[in-house]
């Protein structure tokens, strides 16, 4: 897959709209807890600054309802990209309206602007053409960095690049990276390669499995999805998490793997507890015997060995989902075992984005990982093998690419 290259559009002096990701996780205070996102979209930011454009920003946070809300500010990640910058971000009022414009109108080379929150407007998450059309008057260029939310169509990743030709728009440095990254790891990878697949839900990972089985030569289950596929071989799985609905897909799965002679392994033992609270009683037992009522929420100590040594020969490791309600700390260890195993390991590591990318970090070797990705349902369709809604106006045209 060929994108359209920032360094092929003729920016100097012009007005930029850069489309990034911004959606950082913030505490009870509003402080911004882990930057990964913002630093990562410096690059891009920097080479439009460089070559003396007028830089519009824009980005969502969280998830409001269409309308102001000052919890979901960014306010807080201007302040952090004054820091990162060295220079002044001026901070539009709004998204579109009156302020955003007059702000946008004064731009002067070298100086940044960055709107509010797109999410306040309800035309973001609708793809709304007059909202995306609104959006496309802030920059003469399109530049798309924010692989994190490229898998949805939303009015600033989707519907703006149609007020946008080929020889206006292009991915930032970040996407590209991305992009080409997953590319690389699942059509060459070097092998022995491994997927680690975890998180509470098969139907989430399902056609990423699909897709992964064959092109790996191990994969290993965990996190609450591995109890459907318990649950299908007979096994007592108590109250654990299971989507009855998929239990033919998991055992289709299974033997998918058994016929393309993909290693596929299962939990052996859990972390079992009556209920999903740090007071709670909770006993290590085997994956055939979890207690009525009782509930598997980590993997067990028999499990993190099985893993280890199934992960010890590899030369490739990509890791999508936690292996327990990592959340809660008594139900972490399993994660945290597997993820300083990973670190410590020779063979390129790439962590899927999410919740797989939080915990690595919470366990203090993020540095470890080769590739983190910043977006985790945009990671896993790509694994799913779909062209992202946000990447496919950004491919070179099949006429135009040179072999």
């Amino acid at each position: 897959m060929e994108l359209l290259h920032l360094k092929n559009l003729d920016l100097a002096g012009k007005q930029v709209f850069i489309r990034c990701d911004f959606n950082v996780p913030m505490d009870e205070f509003g402080n911004i807890t882990d930057d990964r996102r913002i630093r990562s979209a410096l690059a891009t930011i920097n080479y439009c600054l460089d070559e003396d454009c007028k830089v519009v920003l824009a980005s969502h946070l969280g998830r409001p309802k269409g309308e102001f809300d000052e919890k979901y500010s960014l306010r807080p990640v201007a302040r952090r990209l004054h820091q990162l910058l060295h220079r002044e971000i001026k901070m539009a009022e709004d998204v579109i309206g009156e302020d955003a414009r007059k702000k946008a109108a004064e731009l002067k080379e070298g100086e940044v602007l960055l709107l509010e929150n797109l999410r306040f407007k309800v035309g973001e998450t609708k793809n709304d053409p007059e909202f995306a059309k609104k959006l496309a008057e802030f920059g003469e260029f399109y530049v798309n960095d924010a692989f994190g939310v490229s898998h949805r169509a939303h009015a600033s990743v989707e519907g703006i690049t149609h007020y946008y030709d080929n020889e206006h728009k292009a991915a930032g440095f970040l996407l590209e990276k991305e992009i080409n990254f997953f590319g690389k790891l699942v059509n060459h990878p070097v092998r022995p390669f491994a997927a680690i697949v975890g998180g509470s839900k098969v139907s989430g990972k399902l056609e990423a499995l699909e897709n992964l089985l064959p092109k790996v030569d191990k994969i290993l289950i965990g996190g609450g999805m591995a109890f459907t596929f318990l649950k299908q071989l007979g096994y007592n799985i108590g109250a654990s998490l299971v989507e009855d609905d998929l239990l033919e897909e998991a055992q289709r799965i299974m033997e998918r793997a058994k016929k393309l002679g993909v290693k596929f392994y299962l939990p052996m033992d859990v972390i079992a507890a009556e209920k999903f609270a740090e007071d709670a009683v909770s006993k290590i037992v085997t994956s055939q015997e979890i207690p009525d009522n009782w509930m598997g929420l980590d993997i067990g100590p028999a499990t993190v060995r099985l893993y280890r040594e199934a992960l010890s020969d590899v030369q490739t490791i990509l890791w999508n989902g936690p292996m327990g309600v990592y959340e809660m700390e008594r139900f972490a260890r399993g994660s945290s075992k597997i993820a300083h195993f990973v670190a410590d390991s020779y063979a390129t590591t790439v962590v899927g984005g999410g919740d797989t990318a939080d915990l690595v970090q919470r366990v203090g070797v993020d540095d470890e990982m080769t590739f983190i990705s910043t977006g985790g349902g945009a990671s896993l369709e790509l694994l799913e093998g779909k062209v992202l809604p946000g990447v496919k106006p950004l491919m070179v045209p099949k006429e135009d690419v040179t072999l």
